[in-house]
């Protein structure tokens, strides 16, 4: 499938593009760096292995994301850079404290950035729509860390409320980024709320979009079993 010619002709719309692809190249390279960090915490090698396979994971999805950067004639560290001191500012506000903080921040991170990029997705050209689609479709690692935090929970009951505050935590920092995101970048905020031959949001369908990454919120703490 190729890209929508009279969008990628509208250099509003295709500085948009760039823009957004940058991020979430750079959301994926700074995931597989921190997952790395965080495996060293893990309690013993078999899951040290599952959680560097996420690792992996978030790698292969920033190959892909690279490559269609580099297709686009862009460099893509230059893409990335501007986004560096965000991303590693909420990483840094956003330390786990051990191996199952580290789990709920992977789960809920990748969920909350999944569902956020999914939604600006909706409204872009058919190529890069199918791009973001595939790399924040998740990984086959969300039933190993349900299974790890609901133990831990059964285990010590007490675990599931310093968890559960946690995850407000977290929340609370990505959607912060987020609401920044859509802010301060010109050409990406001119994709989302309409660019090229896409209708994007308008400022009500953008409090909706919200509102919607926070229901998905609920649901997967739900499924940790511990309270949004």
């Amino acid at each position: 499938m190729s890209a929508s010619p009279s969008a990628f002709d509208d250099e509003s719309y295709r500085a948009g593009v760039i823009e957004l692809l940058g991020a979430l190249s750079y959301g994926e390279i700074s995931a597989c760096e921190r997952i790395v960090d965080d495996a060293r915490m893990a309690p013993d090698l078999a899951t040290r292995v599952e959680v560097a396979m996420m690792a992996a994971a978030e790698f292969e999805h920033f190959i892909q994301l690279r490559d269609r950067l580099v297709a686009l004639g862009v460099d893509p560290f230059k893409a990335m850079e501007p986004f560096t001191a965000s991303f590693e500012n909420f990483h840094r506000r956003t330390a786990p404290a051990d191996y199952l903080e580290g789990l709920v921040k992977m789960y809920v991170g990748d969920g909350l950035a999944a569902d956020f990029y999914r939604e600006i997705a909706a409204y872009l050209d058919p190529e890069t729509r199918a791009l973001i689609v595939e790399v924040m479709s998740g990984t086959s690692h969300t039933d190993f860390v349900v299974d790890q935090v609901r133990k831990a929970i059964e285990a010590d009951p007490r675990i599931g409320g310093r968890l559960a505050l946690w995850g407000r935590r977290l929340m609370g920092e990505a959607l912060s980024q987020a609401q920044a995101l859509v802010a301060e970048r010109d050409a990406l905020t001119s994709v989302i709320v309409g660019g090229g031959d896409t209708p994007g949001f308008d400022l009500t369908a953008i409090g909706r979009m919200f509102t919607r990454v926070t229901e998905a919120h609920t649901e997967r703490m739900s499924r940790l079993g511990l309270e949004a």
